[in-house]
């Protein structure tokens, strides 16, 4: 499992743009997550499935709730990834209202989850191989905090919680 400290994996992620802008065409765009966190500092979080209660009810809403205090902490971009393809991802941001705000990045191939070993096998439930719920800082590139919940859990890996550990990072 990644650790703080670690580098992010060397994965693409997918992401829904639906008005043309900063060189993003309209539709799924290519993210090289690398690149996209080099020099920036970013409040991530993961969610097993967009539109799964806990996820759209507490999870989104608290970071959109949140959003302005992480940017004032020091927090460049704040991304939610969940495995989903990109399409699924752009319907759950409308849904959510995450635009400007949030970035909705889907990990289609688990492949994000997989190369963090962050993942959660769901596939008894009929949801197959997702993510496991957590939220991490990362400061160019590297994790700087991790919160990783338990099975079924939404305690460590909230916006006000990792708000606390922007501040005091800081």
């Amino acid at each position: 499992m990644i650790q703080i400290g670690d580098t992010l994996p060397a994965t693409t992620l997918m992401e829904y743009v639906e008005t043309e802008g900063n060189g993003c065409s309209i539709g799924p765009n290519p993210v090289d997550v690398r690149a996209a966190a080099a020099g920036k500092t970013i409040a991530l979080f993961a969610v097993p499935g967009a539109f799964t209660p806990t996820c759209s009810a507490k999870h989104v809403p608290g970071y959109l709730e949140k959003a302005a205090e992480l940017r004032a902490a020091g927090v460049d971009e704040i991304w939610c990834l969940a495995v989903n393809d990109a399409f699924v991802m752009g319907a759950w941001a409308r849904e959510q209202q995450t635009q400007g705000q949030l970035r909705m990045l889907a990990d289609g191939d688990a492949a994000f989850a997989q190369a963090t070993g962050l993942t959660l096998d769901l596939t008894g439930k009929g949801l197959g191989l997702r993510s496991n719920r957590y939220s991490m800082l990362v400061k160019d590139g590297k994790v700087v905090r991790l919160n990783v919940e338990a099975p079924g859990k939404f305690e460590v890996s909230d916006a006000a919680t990792l708000l606390g550990q922007v501040r005091e990072a800081a």
